[in-house]
This record gives structure tokens, C-alpha cells and sequence, in this order.
């Protein structure tokens, strides 16, 4: 087909990258009510919307046939969303709009950019007179279409014009939209790469879980998956768990082999929890969970490393659970359950942790009980404690750490016993946890009145007479370890 030049001005918001999220976001805004202008760099993908979803059924789309043409329909101040690659796609695409655009028009990146990114392009347009914005987006392809949450961060004017749009297209939870404005430049991209580092850690923990239930019951995954089913109608409610369901549910036609079983056991990622566990370093942030569900993945991957190890003696012992007993069977699964809600607490606890840091280091001023009332619909990590996330930072918005606050304090030290048993079990049945035990390892740390750092400090006092501070009074000392009788002085 032909497309034919657009009237200018006649379209409200555009979008420019037709891949099936941005052609989903681009359907979303259509059906919410607003003349969407689209292009795409292939003019195919363009034409492929507008034939499936252009009659008029889905709303209104104002396709273009280049660049000049799609900036040219929308009217002022223009509104261009960027559905492309991360990185240098991103920067060639905002670079070829801002040239065609004025004064007061509005840049916007809804892919999965790196936030420093974000922070070095509003700068960029902001000397040119643009507004850009970084918005998070999550909710996958389905969340395009019908409704995801979505994290803007950029300049008050932008989310004045850009927002109520956002709003109206995003889920709703009861009643009220899953999206607000999280803060200056990089802050929506900031929140955006937390809340996947946080998935990462959820969907380990879950992997973990069913792992255990499997060695440890010899049980079936369709059974598994009526574990799941199960534990999602309590506080573990959430939507990983319940497509964890179903994905053990299925089962493959040809061979009626449970699909589970023949997907090949590497798992993929495309960056955003590393970029998370980069991120923590730099803040020294422990977000334990998601770094070692982060490394787990990579361990997944590492082909020859698992072919070279698996002719090594682990040494390990069985589970012990008679799976035809009902009561052990029962104190095993509900161990489990219980071991997995602590777990996910410490993953969400950390990534609020990080987003208060980076925060602070960032000059953004981020509502944290707002944000996690955003995650309650449409994305990925939503789950029922969203709700008891929400409260708790509504309460004290200067919550030093989420886990110690209720209803999460007293559950995770009721949930607790049973995360040593599940990791002590793990350990002796040779069954790798890391989530599970780097969780126990931090509620741990976390608690404890005193820690080994003061022999750690010690040491680098020792060999690089790095100072040291004491309990009994105040000041920087140093101890002169190569002289006779080791004197100790203050410092500054």
C-alpha cells in the first residue's frame, strides 16, 4: 500500500518504532481515544499496522512515510514516543526528531534505557529548548495493549501535557491509574531498572522453589502447578506465580511431555538486572537477591563450565521426606511457601532500598508508597503486598528499612524457621538455592548487633593504614602496626 502524506497537526501523540510493543502502545492510545501518528524506520511495519488495525475499529492512526512527514502531523506542542533499541538507536531517533521539532515539544523513551542515559539526553534537550522523558514501561506486550504501569520521569511541564494521556491508557487498580510522575531526568528509568532487578530475584526465588519441591517430593509439575495454584490464592498472590502455574501446566502435543522438561535450562537476560546490581555497587547498596538471581542466570549459561563440573562428587545427601506420608509431604510444601514469602520480602525490601539511595545521590524525590502503588496492576512484579507496601510508606515515608515495618516484620520472623530449614535441607541435598540463602544471609546481617567488619577494618588498617573509629570514644585512630608495642593515634 501507499501511504498517503498526513494533514498536519492531526495527530495528538506519536510513535515512532512499530515493533510489537511500540505497535501495541501505539493500538492502547488509539482505543483510549487519541489520533496516533505512527512510523516506523521499515516502512512495512507501518503499512502491516494500519491493514490489520486501520479501519477505524481500534480509533484513529495517522500513519507517515518518513520522519518529516510523522513530526510534521503532530500537533503542538508534539508529543514523539521512541519504541526502538536501547543505546544507539535511541540517540539517532531522538536526534533526527529534535532537528524537526521546536521549543517546548516533547521527547519520550519508552524502551529499557539505562537511566545515565536518560540523564545525559534530558540535558542534551533541554539545551535545545525540548523536553525529553524517560518512561518506564511494564507489563510486556499484553501491558502495552491493554494496560500497563508506567514510570515517567522528566520535567513537571512534560507530565502536565504527557500525563493525563499516560493515566488514561495505563491499568487501574481499584479505580486509580498505574501511573504518576516518579521525578526529574533519569528517576523513571531509575525505577523502571529496579523494578526488573527486583523481578529477576522473584522469578529465581520461584525457579528455586519449584526446584525444591520437585527433587524433594519426586513430584510431577503438573502437580507442582496445583502447588502454585494454591499458594497464589493467599499472600503470595501475584502474577509470576500465577503463570508459574501455567507453565507447568503445559504440556507439550507432539510428545505429551510437560514443556517444562524440554525447554533447554539457560536463561536469557538483556541487561537491566545487571544494570541493577552495577547500579547497588556504585550506591553500596546490598541487593543481594537480585545480584545472585542475576549470577544465577549467568551460571545457567555457562555451557562448558556445567559440562566440566558435572563429572564432580558433590557429596550430597538426600531430602529425607517421605512423599507419601501426607503430614511430611504438607510441612515440606508449606516450608517452601514460607521460605519463598521471606524471600521475596528481602528482594523488595533491598530494591526500595536502592531506590531511596539513588534518590538521594540523584536529587529526585521520589514517593516510594506512590511507586509501589503504580506496581499494583499491570507489571510484572505486581503482587497482593503491593497493597501493605503502600501503607507502610504512606505511614513513614522515611522508612529506614521496609522489612522491619508491618505486617512484614512479624511475618518474616514467623516465615523465618522455615527458611532455614528449606536452606539447611538445600545444602545437605546438594540442591543450589541462591536466593534462598543469600536472603537468609542478609535477614541475617541485617539484624545483627554486631558484625566481623570491625576484623575487616582491622586488617585494612593493618595493610593500608586505612584508620579505624571506636566504640568507646570518639575521633579516627590508627594503630603503628611495624613499630615495637603497636602505639595507637588519633587522627584529624
Amino acid at each position: 500500500m501507499t501511504i498517503p502524506i498526513p494533514a498536519p497537526a492531526s495527530a495528538d501523540i506519536g510513535v515512532y518504532g512499530l515493533g510489537v510493543m511500540g505497535a501495541n502502545l501505539a493500538r492502547n492510545l488509539a482505543r483510549n481515544g487519541y489520533r496516533v501518528a505512527v512510523t516506523n524506520r521499515s516502512a512495512a511495519r507501518t503499512e502491516k499496522l494500519v491493514a490489520a488495525h486501520g479501519d477505524g475499529s481500534e480509533g484513529v492512526f495517522v500513519p507517515a512515510a518518513d520522519i518529516d512527514r510523522f513530526v510534521a502531523s503532530l500537533e503542538r506542542p508534539r508529543v514523539a514516543i521512541i519504541m526502538v533499541l536501547a543505546g544507539a538507536a535511541t540517540d539517532e531517533v531522538m536526534e533526527q526528531l529534535a532537528a524537526r521539532m521546536e521549543p517546548g515539544d516533547i521527547i519520550v523513551d519508552c524502551g529499557n534505557s539505562l537511566f545515565t542515559d536518560t540523564i545525559r539526553r534530558e540535558a542534551w534537550a533541554r539545551a535545545r529548548g525540548l523536553h525529553f522523558v524517560g518512561a518506564g514501561v511494564s507489563g510486556g506486550e499484553e501491558g502495552a495493549l491493554w494496560g500497563p504501569s508506567i514510570m515517567p520521569g522528566g520535567t513537571p511541564e512534560s507530565y502536565d501535557r504527557l500525563g493525563p494521556m499516560f493515566e488514561k491508557i495505563s491499568a487501574h487498580y481499584q479505580g486509580q491509574p498505574c501511573c504518576a510522575h516518579i521525578g526529574a531526568d533519569g528517576a523513571g528509568h531509575f525505577v523502571k531498572m529496579v523494578h526488573n532487578g527486583i523481578e529477576y530475584a522473584d522469578m529465581q526465588v520461584i525457579a528455586e522453589a519449584y526446584d525444591l519441591l520437585r527433587h524433594g517430593l519426586d513430584a510431577a509439575p503438573a502437580t507442582l502447578a496445583d502447588v502454585f495454584a494454591s499458594w497464589n490464592e493467599g499472600e503470595l498472590d501475584s502474577y509470576l506465580i500465577e503463570i508459574t502455574a501455567e507453565v507447568l501446566r503445559q504440556v507439550d502435543a507432539p510428545t505429551g511431555t510437560p514443556l517444562v522438561d524440554l525447554i533447554v535450562d539457560r536463561a536469557s537476560q538483556k541487561g537491566t538486572g545487571k544494570w541493577t546490581v552495577q547500579t547497588a555497587l556504585d550506591l553500596a547498596v546490598p541487593v543481594t537477591g537480585i545480584g545472585e538471581a542475576t549470577f544465577a542466570r549467568g551460571a545457567s549459561s555457562g555451557v562448558r563450565q556445567r559440562e566440566a563440573a558435572r563429572a564432580l562428587d558433590g557429596h550430597a545427601g538426600g531430602f529425607g521426606i517421605d512423599s507419601s506420608d501426607p503430614g511430611a509431604r504438607d510441612a515440606f510444601i508449606e516450608d517452601v511457601r514460607q521460605a519463598l514469602y521471606a524471600s521475596k520480602i528481602v528482594a523488595y525490601s533491598q530494591g526500595f532500598d536502592m531506590i531511596a539511595e539513588g534518590a538521594a545521590a540523584h536529587g529526585w524525590d521520589i514517593d516510594k508508597g506512590g511507586l509501589a502503588s503504580i506496581w499494583r496492576a499491570g507489571c510484572i512484579i505486581r503482587a497482593a503486598f503491593l497493597d501493605d507496601i503502600t501503607r507502610a510508606y504512606a505511614a513513614r515515608p522515611d522508612l529506614p528499612l521496609l522489612l522491619a515495618a508491618e505486617p512484614f516484620a512479624t511475618r518474616i520472623q514467623q516465615a523465618v524457621p522455615s527458611l532455614r530449614r528449606v536452606v539447611a535441607l538445600a545444602a545437605v541435598a546438594g540442591v543450589p538455592v541462591p536466593v534462598f540463602a543469600s536472603s537468609l544471609s542478609y535477614f541475617d546481617t541485617i539484624r545483627s548487633p554486631r558484625l566481623p567488619a570491625a576484623l575487616i577494618q582491622g586488617q585494612r588498617d593493618f595493610f593500608g593504614s586505612h584508620t579505624y573509629h571506636r566504640i568507646d570514644r570518639p575521633g579516627t585512630f590508627h594503630t603503628l602496626w611495624a613499630q615495637e608495642g603497636r602505639p595507637e593515634e588519633q587522627w584529624g
